[in-house]
């Protein structure tokens, strides 16, 4: 067990067995991030739990576990007390919520996070998966926003690692079908129908690829040096929940009319642009239309 912070431990399992070492550091919060249930303590004292069901695996996710992590352990600081994070060898999952923490309470950037725990316990090695959702934190200013497009991109992305495994598509990855709601958001609608599709909102960007040079692989005579996106590609809407049932790949139908809209691919496709989008859900530009409302003035 290393002291890292102020009220604040890294350990491993192990650690847990040992009740004189957690009662001279007075931990008085336990963070458990492991895949085993660490279960109950003989110790004679009551400790505040938390349990994270995890993998140490590059696919599992960790990110959307941060923000309660750190809340958890801001409480036994504030507290007077002290917590430990452990996993099952205080290497790379508890490591992971340790950076975090050090990254939103000292506003550290992640390498200056990860530099000050290894400082401390040199055999600290967080798996690829985690420093890439540690990087994405620290974009997200240390605070996981379930409405921003990277965090939307990122949760799409961990769902396509698990298919076909997965069961289904959990109903919360869906966007509000924009005809059950009312707002001032622009919307795009079916060109044929005016049927409203999504909002801007659903739209998930992704950086400009390197146009013609990206499709050198299919020798095409008549490609251009011109860069552009031809396609939206947006989160999932409630309206395509039947079109992705159990299939990897597909079109897209407009749910009134059933004019091809586009096509999604949960393995992932290339935009115009070049650039690889992984999922791919894909709405063609010209098979919709933005509709913007007007602020009248009277």
């Amino acid at each position: 067990m290393f002291l890292v912070d102020p009220g604040l431990y890294v350990g491993s399992a192990a650690d847990l067995n040992d009740i004189q070492a957690l009662a001279k550091a007075e931990i008085t919060h336990i963070l458990s991030v492991d895949s085993v249930d660490p279960g109950p303590l003989s110790a004679d004292r009551d400790f505040s739990r938390k349990w994270v069901n995890v993998l140490d695996e590059t696919t599992s996710d960790l990110l959307s576990h941060l923000d309660d992590c750190c809340v958890f352990i801001q409480k036994a600081v504030d507290g007077g007390g002290a917590a430990l994070v452990h996993c099952h060898a205080g290497r790379s999952r508890s490591a992971t919520i340790i950076i975090a923490f050090l990254m939103k309470r000292h506003h550290l950037s992640f390498t200056d996070a990860y530099n000050k725990l290894k400082s401390v316990k040199k055999d600290v090695q967080v798996n690829s998966g985690f420093e890439e959702q540690l990087c994405l934190y620290e974009t997200m200013k240390c605070e996981v926003d379930i409405s921003s497009p990277l965090y939307k991109q990122y949760r799409l992305t961990k769902l396509s690692e698990k298919y076909p495994e997965l069961q289904r598509v959990p109903t919360e990855v869906f966007a509000v079908d924009p005809t059950d709601s009312s707002s001032c958001e622009v919307s795009y609608r079916c060109r044929k129908c005016r049927r409203a599709l999504f909002r801007s909102s659903s739209i998930l960007s992704h950086p400009v690829g390197d146009g013609a040079q990206s499709f050198a692989h299919k020798k095409s005579s008549n490609l251009t040096g011109g860069i552009q996106c031809t396609s939206y590609f947006i989160e999932p809407v409630q309206w395509m929940q039947q079109a992705l049932l159990d299939v990897m790949d597909g079109q897209l139908l407009c749910p009134k009319c059933s004019s091809k809209l586009g096509s999604f691919n949960w393995c992932g496709d290339q935009c115009s642009c070049g650039r690889w989008v992984t999922p791919a859900f894909q709405l063609h530009r010209n098979r919709v239309d933005e509709i913007r409302r007007l602020d009248v003035k009277k």
